[in-house]
């Protein structure tokens, strides 16, 4: 062991002192950080096989599955990008993580859902080029003060050491909120409203680009950004989340008030 190894390893046993972990879920003391306690961990979805490989969906058999592990719904209309996966299951436990690092500033569950998704994505990230987050309207941004999908994918790339390029993508218009919008309405929603920054175009030519986001519902919103990386000469683009609803889910996905902060964070520490 380096002598900066073991510099490092004295500094985290006293930052653990001064601070003790505690369970991401709950607020409960755990042996480290960025985990989960028992109790809390069991109430977790992990997306486990089988799942669809085409958009991640995890699906009760595989016999739900065809020959080439596709659902049948990417098998009548594949998606823009190649793969996908999903750490988690879209449900309750999931959203406690994923709506307070989105809309209520808890950052640093971007670290712990990185290392879900790191897991999950392994197949992908070992290819990988570049990692590319979905993009905001700066807009947007500037009221968030942060990308959700940007902490995300640079948590990945700290695991998984695939380059991030944060600005490879722009929201050339702002669109509306797609909660509570079905398929065909968040599609024309987001049409024609991302594309590949002019500046970074020679950055994804004849590169494997993993996309990045927090919740895949619709796919709507993954897609544009796919296409606009295809178009702009990416050999390929897959797409790792934190987390994906289920296909009865997908037409119900609530969000709190963005503008009003009206979102009761349940997670304490």
């Amino acid at each position: 062991m380096s002598a900066v190894q073991r510099i490092r390893r004295v500094c985290l046993a006293a930052l653990d002192l001064l601070l003790p972990p505690h369970c991401t879920g709950c607020g409960a003391e755990v042996m480290a950080h960025d985990t989960f306690c028992a109790d809390c961990f069991g109430q977790i979805e992990i997306v486990h096989t089988p799942y669809c490989v085409r958009c991640g969906v995890p699906v009760p058999a595989a016999g739900f599955l065809n020959g080439a592990k596709t659902c049948a719904r990417c098998a009548l209309r594949p998606p823009p990008w190649t793969a996908a996966r999903a750490a988690f299951v879209y449900n309750e436990r999931s959203r406690d993580l994923i709506l307070p690092l989105k809309y209520a500033d808890r950052t640093t569950n971007a670290s712990v859902l990185g290392t879900f998704m790191r897991r999950i994505g392994a197949d992908l990230l070992h290819d990988a080029d570049l990692l590319v987050p979905v993009p905001l309207h700066r807009a947007r941004l500037r009221h968030r003060r942060y990308n959700q999908a940007a902490l995300l994918a640079r948590a990945v790339g700290r695991r998984s050491g695939v380059p991030l390029m944060v600005d490879a993508l722009v929201r050339t218009r702002s669109t509306t909120p797609l909660a509570g919008l079905g398929a065909e309405a968040r599609a024309r929603a987001v049409a024609s409203s991302i594309a590949v920054r002019e500046s970074r175009r020679h950055h994804v030519r004849d590169r494997a680009i993993v996309l990045v986001d927090d919740v895949l519902t619709t796919g709507a919103t993954a897609g544009e950004c796919a296409r606009a990386l295809l178009a702009a000469g990416a050999a390929r683009v897959d797409l790792l989340v934190a987390a994906r609803t289920t296909w009865s889910e997908r037409e119900d996905i609530s969000t709190p008030d963005i503008e009003n902060r009206n979102f009761a964070v349940t997670l304490t520490h």
